[in-house]
């Protein structure tokens, strides 16, 4: 586990003093609460009021959370990290918000959660490259993200068939925010490695102010910033519903970062998929979509996936020199007690 000895506050609420499946259901219910509302909203702005432009929805998002931020009482003078940590997380994490955002133009709302539900697997191998974690995972972990793998091709081929909202632009953006996610949550658990007192709102508030820069260039270069300010100025009410998303995103990005500090990213990215799981069975039922059989198949390997990664197999039977250890150990133990037993024989021994 990461970070047992650093304390950890979430809005408010110490973790440190608490044992692990506390912090666990405290983190996951304010990730599961901030996400849930997330995923109603985004699906209601694409798809129901026809506005993708996911570029410059983050844009507004991102001053959302620095008012959020702000009213924490967080300044820059709490960092404890150079500005120059956040430059590769910055770049990543703008860059996964607006492709993912965007994708929603080409991709229905389930087929996005689809894809981004294998990101276990992409976070387990980067893992293995980023400087400062360097992990190496078991061979059940590996079998768990495969079979996500598995039952996202199954659902996204179903989803072909039963959606005309599926794009191969969609695609390749949710393939590439997908591979930008999978670095986001090692360099985000590398920066806490590497210096533990670093808190979750310093992490967001770094990445956000570095990253909303590099949201400018393809905003600029594909018009979208021109159209998305008319279309919103037509239309004000969208920037409520942005606005409410965006402080629910707020919450669950904190708890992320709470878990990721404290569990680390690939446990991080398992709870992820199941929060996108429920999020898929609540699409299908509030947006009344036709849900057949190969849906059904692909959602059941995506439970035999989640399921494997929660089963305990870090039991390892003891060794025979640990066990000839054991024995040895207690021979002396038992030749101790009976050189007591003689004193204590001899001490009640009468002297005449």
């Amino acid at each position: 586990m990461k970070g047992e000895d650093q304390a950890r506050y979430l809005f408010g609420i110490s973790l440190s003093d608490r044992p692990k499946w506390q912090q666990f259901l405290i983190c996951s219910s304010g990730f599961f609460f901030g996400y849930l509302i997330n995923g109603i909203c985004e699906e209601y702005v694409y798809n129901r009021l026809q506005f993708s432009y996911g570029w410059y929805f983050t844009f507004v998002q991102g001053f959302v959370y620095l008012v959020l931020i702000y009213l924490q009482g967080f300044t820059p003078k709490q960092m404890v990290n150079p500005w120059k940590t956040y430059w590769k997380l910055s770049a990543v994490l703008m860059g996964s918000h607006g492709l993912t955002k965007g994708s929603l133009a080409f991709l229905n709302y389930p087929a996005q959660i689809m894809f981004k539900s294998t990101k276990v697997l992409p976070v387990m191998l980067m893992g293995a490259f980023v400087p400062g974690l360097r992990r190496k995972y078991p061979v059940h972990e590996y079998i768990s993200a495969l079979l996500l793998v598995i039952g996202l091709i199954l659902f996204t081929l179903a989803d072909a068939q039963t959606s005309p909202n599926f794009s191969i632009i969609g695609v390749l953006m949710i393939s590439g925010a997908l591979i930008m996610d999978s670095l986001m949550g090692n360099l985000q658990e590398a920066i806490f490695t590497m210096n533990p007192d670093t808190t979750q709102i310093e992490v967001l508030f770094c990445s956000t102010v570095v990253g909303l820069p590099f949201l400018l260039p393809p905003m600029i270069l594909t018009g979208e910033l021109f159209k998305a300010w008319k279309s919103c100025a037509q239309h004000p009410y969208v920037y409520g519903v942005l606005v409410f998303e965006a402080m629910a995103t707020f919450i669950g990005q904190i708890s992320v970062l709470s878990l990721i500090a404290i569990f680390g990213a690939a446990a991080t990215a398992m709870i992820t998929t199941a929060r996108k799981a429920v999020t898929l069975l609540l699409s299908y039922m509030i947006f009344t979509k036709p849900l057949t059989e190969q849906h059904g198949t692909g959602l059941l390997l995506l439970a035999m996936g989640i399921i494997l990664k929660m089963v305990p197999v870090d039991y390892k039977p003891p060794s025979r020199s640990a066990a000839r250890h054991g024995k040895s150990h207690f021979k002396e133990e038992i030749s101790l007690g009976d050189r007591r037993k003689a004193e204590g024989a001899e001490e009640k021994r009468p002297l005449v």
